[in-house]
């Protein structure tokens, strides 16, 4: 059994596979690493990997009390991965963004690929059919938009994200959830249907925190998956395995 792990800058989330099977996902945040983990270990007593992905702050030193249990990795710049990294700064590309790239091209073979991480941000990976990384965007999340406004102006609220039916905002909260939630919307089928327009064979990848919220709001047919990048990080060990 594996445990992957994938800290984000907000939470993290762990998943339990048994080869490729999907067991539990846990999601808890960073204060409660320690105790979550250990927890799961005794649920699950057939572990013996721990996966990990990291784009915090979380020292590798914390997991190191788990090692006389099971084996420890974390997935770097230097492993192997099914693609060609064609980013001009490859050891600037964040470990969550290959490891979503790594699902994307070893799950879609064949197809030109956009895989939207909607999270704290919201990053767009493109992985064309020729298994090249060729790179993609990063933009602000609804929550980081909602803090935004509030912070950097003197009288607007902070809010918490809440559907918005309207286009046209009645009033100032309702105009902040139209912003925010249809600029949102705007941007991601904008970014679709300009790669749309460049490749064919093409599939849409959506994950992060905010996949159901934005999935049935969005025009463009997507493959949604709020749990693509865990299920991607077990791929990307399971891959190493075999390539090194």
């Amino acid at each position: 059994m594996i445990l992957a792990i994938d800290i984000g800058n907000t939470r993290i989330k762990a998943a339990v596979f048994e080869g490729t099977a999907l067991l539990e996902v846990f999601v808890f945040m960073k204060v409660e690493l320690h105790n979550s983990i250990q927890n799961i270990l005794k649920k699950h007593e057939k572990i013996t990997d721990l996966v990990i992905s990291s784009v915090s702050n979380v020292e590798k030193q914390s997991f190191f009390i788990f090692d006389n249990a099971v084996n420890i990795h974390f997935v770097s710049h230097s492993d192997s991965f099914p693609f060609v990294n064609k980013y001009e700064t490859p050891q600037t590309l964040g470990i969550d963004r290959m490891v979503l790239a790594t699902g994307a091209t070893l799950r879609f073979p064949g197809q030109n690929r956009l895989v939207i991480d909607a999270g704290t941000c919201v990053t767009y990976d493109f992985i064309d059919e020729n298994n090249n990384y060729l790179g993609g965007a990063i933009s602000p999340g609804l929550r980081l938009r909602y803090e935004s406004l509030h912070n950097f102006t003197a009288k607007l609220p902070l809010l918490e994200l809440k559907n918005s039916k309207n286009f046209i905002g009645e009033s100032t909260s309702k105009s902040i959830h139209s912003g925010v939630i249809n600029g949102m919307v705007y941007e991601i089928d904008g970014f679709i249907n300009q790669y749309k327009a460049h490749y064919s064979k093409f599939i849409i990848i959506l994950t992060g925190g905010d996949t159901e919220f934005l999935a049935k709001r969005l025009k463009n047919t997507i493959f949604a998956n709020s749990n693509f990048l865990v299920e991607s990080l077990n791929e990307t060990f399971q891959y190493k395995i075999k390539n090194d």
